[in-house]
């Protein structure tokens, strides 16, 4: 169930519905494709209420998480089933040329086979074709690339940024892929148990969170969490004291620090033994995940720098990246 969901995408843009499963992100979005109803509020198409504007004349493709492909058509017959509606069979080589030239995918060798011999991938390129041969004004991807395995799908992201850059459409993608809807999205709607917790570009979300919940959502490695509190206009925790506050608090005030990995200072600050480290491959990073007296937090440096398992290291947080939250997981700012 949704609440109070209100935003605009202007002409052209490309946003990102992101949360977590169960958030309303695939509601909303058969919402504004016209497969369900409201029970309140109204969903505007050019300023038009959506159940004023005839289904043939809205121009909104949609593609799905699972393809919808007509299992026993050809996939020339999918790609070219709206155009032949209408009448325009003639326009189908045309479109499918241009689309396989723009995203590079040898679309004609598999025009002659039906779902049944086509791979997750190829039936994803099927489905997304068959969306750009329409007059579409609006595109809809609900995961479209949730089946695609990671290499597949880095591929496939590639080749919908290609498309988009040459077909200036209206795009509401739905996804759980943080790297997706950084890469895809122009900027990011991330949904909490039906409502907006927070509307921006990805980097403001993961740099200036309204929200505990979204300081923890958004990012690929969790963010540090320390307790703390109040004294002499100071937050001090367990291990690391004195981080000034963005502004004057009474003391005793319970905030919760929140800092990320890459915000930990090393070489100073309170000593902890290594409990794991990751690597991050391609970035020349490295992840370490650190205890002391039973609280963990992450620090994330350069791969050169030498962190070994259950070595000693020393860090701490750095002030300027320090971000608070009270007690109901509101930003203190």
């Amino acid at each position: 169930m949704l609440h109070d969901i209100s935003f605009k995408v202007n002409s052209g843009g490309r946003l990102a519905l992101l949360g977590a499963s169960g958030s309303g992100k695939t509601t909303l979005l058969r919402l504004i494709a016209g497969l369900e109803k409201p029970t309140s509020g109204r969903i505007l198409y050019n300023d038009v209420p959506l159940e004023e504007v005839k289904p043939m004349t809205r121009h909104i493709g949609m593609v799905f998480q699972n393809y919808a492909l007509i299992p026993h058509w050809k996939s020339e017959r999918s790609i070219g089933f709206y155009l032949s509606l209408r009448r325009r069979e003639d326009e189908v080589p045309q479109r499918v040329r241009r689309v396989a030239a723009i995203t590079g995918v040898g679309l004609d060798a598999l025009l002659d086979r039906r779902p049944v011999n086509l791979s997750g991938g190829e039936k994803q390129q099927v489905a997304i074709a068959r969306a750009f041969t329409r007059d579409l004004d609006v595109l809809l991807l609900d995961e479209p690339f949730a089946n695609l395995d990671a290499k597949l799908r880095t591929s496939a992201r590639l080749e919908l940024q290609r498309l988009l850059q040459e077909f200036p459409i209206t795009t509401l993608l739905v996804t759980h892929d943080q790297a997706e809807a950084a890469a895809i999205g122009q900027g990011v709607v991330l949904l909490r148990e039906g409502r907006i917790e927070q509307f921006g570009e990805y980097q403001r979300l993961r740099e200036d969170p309204a929200s505990l919940y979204v300081a923890q959502f958004i990012g690929h490695t969790p963010i540090n969490l320390f307790a703390g509190e109040v004294l002499d206009g100071l937050w001090h925790g367990v291990h690391f004291g004195g981080v000034a506050l963005p502004h004057p608090a009474p003391d005793y005030t319970r905030l919760t620090l929140a800092i990320r990995p890459e915000h930990m200072r090393l070489h100073s600050g309170a000593a902890a033994r290594i409990l794991e480290v990751q690597p991050m491959y391609g970035m020349r990073r490295q992840v370490a995940e650190v205890e002391r007296d039973g609280i963990t937090w992450r620090v994330e440096c350069d791969a050169a720098v030498p962190l070994r398992v259950n070595d000693t290291v020393q860090s701490e947080p750095d002030s300027a990246h320090a971000l608070f939250f009270d007690s109901a997981g509101q930003r203190y700012s």
